[in-house]
């Protein structure tokens, strides 16, 4: 039957309309009923805030605006300086080469500078397509200007260091409004000045050149913010999609919640990834499998996990309802696979208290068909007696109801004497009278000792009936296949005692059947091995299970069959004491 566990977590919160909202994990699936009130579903702006994705979309969209923003600033700055310097460059060119022009120079030492120099600088400005080109004297009267009205007045800006011999730059506020100028002086052949020279261009013309680099740059910045917000969009509703737009409080209680339900069934539960990892290992499935320490990243086969669990985990077919043995534990193991070969789901029920109960009830079973099996021959020995009785022979129903007695009070006596822990002793007498039934005699050695009181505590009488229960019904079948191959009777022979030397309790089975073959003792106490056709090969794995589980060994020898020995330690067991009444 397979075993379904649900876990309930149910929790509440309040939405900004007052609305009471009930959330529910269901074992690790989480589930929105209806909100309690009817609520109107927000908008998508609102949503898309609150939602976990649509948060990272603000923000990324905020860091690549303000990443394009400062970049097409910080271009446009660098634009602008060089640009600033290049026509800084340029004005400085025009002035020196038109104060060295021989015609300059011969013109300013002339009757009327004006005729002369007009027309030719105009020409000079229009080819190089400076703002203004003024031609003046040392006191800074205009001789040139782009305005005819402007001349014969004072040059507005610095002439100081011109009228030095040196070439001065500066951005000053004319006529024309602000420019960048240069002012250089007109040299003689004794390199004295005679005139000054001074070529500008406005402002507004630099920026007429920046126009064009700007727009391009502020099409480069727009282009560059929709390509990132549009790949932002797209990554985050791909988020969105994964998240279920849920938000980070959303999240974050769901993650707390699934982990608490996670590790509070008492089912155990492993996760493993393609390359069969552990992701994640619950708290039941550390206790089912005896595991300690960090988990998550370990390889499955370096668990330590017997080899037909870890076989049967890693099996390409999934598993159904499979019954395993651990070192101490019987676990039913499921398997199944995540998606298309991402990982795989196990999931391990304990099974030990119920497969200790099934042996139990074995035995209790046993001991019915036994005490039947009795009943039925003492039936037939009763007519016997009775049909003697009728027929006038009272000496022979006499001595034949004697023998009988004595026969059956034999073994009676001699197990009652020998053992007197009870769940024992009434196991050989169960177990003696099932073999009688099959035909094969049960014996206890006369070194068979047990006292009542002697066992720990620790040592419970269920693994008591397992041991040595399993142990005699194996024997049995042994014992009576042997049979069919040797003209001798079956036998088993049974010793139960305490090893003083050892102080440890030994039980020991040994038969007449074929034994064990040597080749196979490394599998004996392995789950599904049997020497029997139609048998499940679980009742010696159960043995070492149990041995196991109370610090034990279990060994296999061999004299005219198979002996099997387990050796029970009794380390905390009460010690006899002086002096107490009996």
């Amino acid at each position: 039957m397979t075993q379904v566990t649900f876990v309930f977590i149910e929790f509440a919160e309040h939405g900004r309309d007052g609305a009471r909202t009930r959330w529910c994990t269901l074992a690790g699936m989480s589930v929105r009923p209806a909100p309690t009130t009817p609520r109107r579903r927000p908008r998508l702006s609102r949503r898309l805030v609150r939602s976990l994705a649509g948060q990272l979309f603000v923000v990324q969209v905020v860091i690549v605006a303000a990443v394009v923003a400062g970049g097409a600033v910080l271009a446009y700055l660098f634009t602008a300086d060089r640009t600033e310097g290049a026509a800084r460059r340029e004005v400085t060119a025009v002035a020196h080469a038109v104060a060295d022009s021989p015609t300059v120079r011969e013109s300013v030492t002339g009757a009327d500078p004006t005729a002369v120099l007009q027309p030719y600088v105009e020409q000079v400005r229009t080819d190089s397509g400076v703002s203004f080109i003024t031609v003046m004297d040392t006191a800074g009267v205009r001789w040139t200007h782009p305005r005819p009205e402007e001349i014969g007045r004072r040059y507005l800006g610095h002439i100081d260091r011109a009228l030095a011999g040196e070439t001065s730059s500066e951005t000053y506020t004319g006529t024309l409004g602000p420019s960048v100028r240069v002012v250089t002086p007109v040299l003689d052949g004794q390199r004295h000045v005679i005139a000054l020279v001074s070529v500008g261009i406005t402002l507004d013309s630099i920026s007429e050149q920046l126009s064009g680099p700007l727009l391009a740059l502020v099409g480069v910045a727009v282009g560059a913010l929709a390509l990132g917000g549009l790949g932002t969009y797209l990554a985050n509703s791909r988020l969105r999609r994964h998240t279920h737009g849920m938000g980070p409080d959303e999240l974050s209680h769901l993650y707390e919640y699934h982990q608490a339900t996670l590790h509070s069934v008492r089912e155990g539960l492993v996760l493993l990834d393609r390359d069969h990892a552990v992701v994640l290992c619950n708290d039941a499935a550390r206790e089912l499998l005896g595991l300690e320490g960090e988990l998550n990243g370990r390889p499955l086969e370096g668990l330590g996990l017997p080899e037909a669990l870890t076989a049967a985990v890693l099996g390409a077919e999934p598993v159904r309802d499979e019954v395993h043995l651990t070192a101490e534990r019987v676990v039913v193991l499921n398997t199944s696979t995540i998606g298309t070969g991402l990982g795989r789901v196990v999931t391990l029920r304990d099974h030990t208290e119920l497969q200790s109960l099934s042996g139990e009830l074995d035995s209790v079973r046993g001991f019915t068909e036994a005490l039947g099996a009795q009943a039925h021959e003492a039936a037939n020995r009763l007519h016997a007696v009775v049909s003697l009785i009728e027929l006038g022979r009272h000496e022979q129903a006499v001595e034949f109801a004697t023998a009988e007695l004595a026969l059956a009070q034999q073994l009676t006596d001699r197990v009652v004497a020998a053992v007197a822990e009870p769940v024992l002793a009434a196991l050989l007498l169960g177990k003696a009278a099932q073999a009688a039934e099959r035909g094969v005699e049960l014996t206890l050695t006369e070194d068979s000792r047990i006292d009542d009181g002697v066992l720990p505590p620790g040592l419970s009488a269920r693994d008591l009936i397992t041991v040595l229960g399993n142990l005699i019904d194996n024997a049995v079948d042994a014992a009576i296949a042997g049979a069919a191959h040797s003209p001798q009777p079956p036998e088993v022979t049974v010793t139960a005692r305490i090893d003083s030397g050892s102080d440890c309790l030994v039980l020991r089975v040994a038969d007449t059947g074929a034994g064990i073959d040597p080749a196979a003792v490394r599998d004996v106490f392995r789950r599904g091995w049997s020497t029997k056709q139609d048998g499940h090969g679980h009742g010696l794995a159960l043995v070492a299970q149990a041995a196991r589980r109370n610090g034990g060994t279990v060994e296999v020898g061999r004299e005219r069959g198979a002996v099997l020995t387990v050796r029970l330690p009794l380390a905390g067991r009460a010690l006899e004491r002086a002096g107490e009444p009996a």
